[in-house]
């Protein structure tokens, strides 16, 4: 999104890192534009779409679709506010204050919205706020898009490292909340990571949190949830495991956060608190593609 050149292509594609980019059709594409660019040849380049996706669905079901833009030019970005009584996303958020405590390495809270009635297409970047509190110094937060089918079973997909990776993750610690505001959008928060901003313990502060763009269209029926976790996100089976892959595979493949070092126990082991205050209401903002 940063690159300074005019001729740029973007293409997202399912499954593996690697099984697009280095079989038959990632070398022919990658011929095509190398072919164009400096060779000189007629490979076609001239008519490749600007973005080309693979629209998700359910059960591994891809269909390409092309556009002009990322993120889309007709993105409804909707904010659904977590309502703290009934664990819910909604539209409106909650006219009274409330909190929520969680052990800082626990499994977390869970807010989702009620089973759809339409289909909802989620295709772009996704951010959240919230307003947290820790009994200690630092807190780090692990935020969870999910999408649960009528029978309760998750929604998950073959990722680049993780054969059960969700439909979107984002990470914050919250002594490096400050943010970059040149280069943050209302979409994309972006952190400076240039200090620590220790916490008070008890005080709330504001958290923005970027989690990694995503695409997928939610049938009607399905529920679409956040999960805020104090530690990684793991899927609700047995974990994978493959002779070629020395840990196993739980959800998150090898990017883990369980170094003690990096996670002393006296610091990210206490409770964490979720602030809904007046006027400072938490959300998370979801990329809508409306459907005609």
């Amino acid at each position: 999104m940063r690159a300074p050149s005019k001729q740029k292509w973007l293409e997202a594609h399912g499954d593996t890192h690697w099984l697009g980019f280095y079989t038959d059709y990632g070398v022919r594409l990658q011929k095509r534009f190398f072919g164009h660019f400096l060779k000189g040849e007629d490979t076609g380049w001239r008519k490749q779409p600007r973005v080309q996706l693979l629209i998700r669905h359910p059960e591994e079901k891809f269909v390409e679709r092309h556009e002009h833009e990322w993120p889309l030019g007709r993105t409804q970005w909707n904010k659904f506010y977590l309502d703290p009584h009934q664990r819910g996303l909604v539209h409106e958020p909650a006219g009274t204050a409330a909190r929520i405590d969680y052990e800082a390495t626990s499994e977390g809270v869970t807010f989702s919205m009620g089973p759809l009635k339409e289909p909802m297409e989620i295709t772009g970047p996704v951010a959240a706020k919230l307003f947290i509190s820790s009994s200690t110094v630092d807190a780090d937060l692990f935020l969870v898009l999910r999408v649960f089918a009528p029978d309760g079973s998750e929604v998950t997909f073959q990722g680049a490292q993780d054969p059960h990776t969700p439909i979107a993750q984002g990470w914050l610690r919250a002594s490096h909340r400050k943010l970059d505001n040149e280069r943050s959008l209302p979409y994309r928060p972006f952190h400076a990571h240039d200090e620590v901003q220790p916490l008070t313990p008890g005080e709330p502060v504001e958290l923005d949190i970027e989690l990694s763009a995503t695409c997928i269209v939610v049938p009607p029926g399905y529920r679409v949830a956040l999960t805020i976790r104090g530690k990684d996100y793991e899927y609700d089976g047995a974990p994978v495991v493959a002779p070629h892959i020395p840990y196993p595979l739980r959800g998150v493949g090898p990017f883990t956060h369980n170094e003690p070092r990096n996670r002393p126990a006296e610091i990210f082991s206490g409770i964490n608190t979720l602030h809904f205050i007046e006027n400072r209401r938490p959300w998370l903002m979801l990329p809508i593609i409306p459907s005609a």
